[in-house]
């Protein structure tokens, strides 16, 4: 692991500024084969460790990193460049959509955008006597390198972690002050970036928005980002950032993650499953509200029986009763990116011996996979079942640009099984092991055990070992 070193001298700007900064290792830890999502989050804030960054940093305070081996600055430098922007081009980039071209002016967002498809000319004409800044969406669609960081970084946060790229002419800012409604990790790619950090006006932001000048006061942080440094800051953090004057231009990658992630959403998502399995069994959930009480301005006069009907609800979660996510885990899966497997892509097809009553099975891609239970749609009766949902099959090209891949009825389509609600407790045994017997599985007969783990085998979901 990278060891930390001595601080170097602190420029005049930077002697009030907290933060982490540190020498690693001669080999940066990305340059070697990273397959486990810790790894690459350990290999990302190195050489702070994840429960330091947890207990110190996460959600509280921005993290400055600056590195001074250049085997770290060359491998940031090889996740994107300017350069790049020339053969992506080609691909079919759209403003608005991929590409925005913008200055900060006045204080104000100014978007130079042109109309359909960009031009790698026109671009470079904005980018070099506007001085505007191209800023691009979800590079991670095109370039392998991001695919792979971030693929890997969903599995360890358990939510969509997207990325823009920001490209700076010298002498010019592209966005106004603001604060952001995620988790912000800064990668500095190429040349330098002066970043200016003040305090939030809504911690823990649950939306963007812009903040004028009079308003965010003096910085509490402002410094240089170098290639190879990288800076945290948590949502809501007020934030502006420019290309100093003089030299060459400013690339870094924006990687964000924790979006609509937090505890409120999860109750929104948990709690009316919990309301509708707890009116199942409690006649007091289905009687009927007071006569016009829709019809009146002032609801407060309800609020002792609805307090009441919490209590009832939070002792039902205290007496072990399972919550269920109805649309967090399917967001999570439907949207997220799929492994990346370099070119091994015969590693999604149904590989070895076909699992029979004697086989010993192993999981795989537990990390691109959810089980949920809810109705069964595709019956009149909407019955419960068990859903096996996976990222196998979803389309890189798709990831964080709200096109998820539509199903014949114009609805979003997810990839998986169902079974009977009978089948959870094979499948938590097959989750939960290293390895399982099939003929161990907590099914009643030997057929539904090899119907069980042949159709997981052909969606690549397990292995004969």
């Amino acid at each position: 692991m990278p060891k930390k070193g001595g601080r170097r001298a602190a420029t005049e700007k930077e002697q009030s500024l907290p933060c982490k900064q540190a020498k690693v290792e001669a080999t940066c830890p990305w340059l070697m084969k990273c397959d486990h999502p810790e790894s690459i989050f350990e290999s990302l804030i190195s050489p702070v460790k994840q429960d330091e960054f947890f207990r110190e940093y996460w959600e509280q305070k921005p993290l400055l990193l600056q590195r001074e081996e250049p085997s770290v600055a060359l491998y940031y430098q090889s996740l994107f460049h300017l350069t790049d922007l020339k053969d992506m081009v080609k691909e079919g980039l759209y403003y608005g959509r991929d590409i925005n071209v913008c200055r900060s002016m006045n204080g104000k967002k100014k978007i130079f955008n042109k109309h359909g498809k960009v031009s790698y000319e026109q671009l470079k004409k904005d980018f070099d006597q506007k001085k505007a800044t191209i800023q691009f969406h979800q590079p991670q669609r095109f370039k392998d390198e991001l695919w792979r960081i971030q693929e890997k970084l969903e599995c360890y946060f358990g939510s969509l972690v997207g990325s823009n790229i920001y490209i700076t002419p010298p002498g010019s800012q592209g966005l106004p002050p603001h604060y952001d409604d995620v988790e912000v990790f800064i990668l500095q790619l190429e040349g330098k970036k002066h970043w200016q950090l003040y305090k939030p006006t809504a911690h823990l932001a649950q939306e963007y928005n812009t903040e004028p000048e009079e308003k965010i006061g003096t910085p509490t942080h402002d410094f240089i980002l170098k290639p190879g440094d990288l800076l945290y800051f948590p949502r809501g953090t007020i934030h502006q950032a420019d290309t100093p004057p003089g030299i060459s231009h400013s690339t870094h990658v924006t990687i964000s993650t924790c979006q609509n992630n937090s505890w409120r959403d999860f109750l929104l998502d948990v709690v009316p499953g919990l309301v509708l399995d707890t009116a199942k069994e409690d006649v007091d959930f289905r009687k009927s509200i007071p006569r016009q009480l829709l019809m009146k301005a002032d609801l407060s006069d309800s609020s002792k029986q609805l307090s009441g009907f919490l209590r009832c609800l939070a002792d039902r979660l205290e007496n072990g009763r399972e919550l269920r996510s109805s649309d967090m885990k399917k967001d999570l899966i439907m949207n997220r990116l799929p492994p990346f497997l370099g070119t091994s892509f015969d590693s999604l097809a149904p590989g070895g011996a076909l699992p029979k009553i004697d086989s010993t099975i192993r999981l795989r891609f537990k990390d691109y996979t959810v089980i949920t239970v809810e109705p069964d749609l595709l019956e009149e009766s909407c019955k419960e079942m068990v859903f096996v949902y996976h990222s196998l099959k979803n389309k890189r090209q798709a990831h964080m640009m709200g096109d998820e891949d539509m199903n014949e009825d114009g609805k979003a389509e997810t990839h998986g099984l169902r079974f009977p609600l009978s089948h959870m407790d094979a499948l938590k045994q097959i989750w939960s092991s290293n390895t399982v017997h099939v003929k161990e599985l907590n099914l009643t007969s030997d057929a539904e055990k090899e119907n069980l783990v042949v159709s997981l085998w052909s969606e690549s979901l397990i292995e004969v070992v």
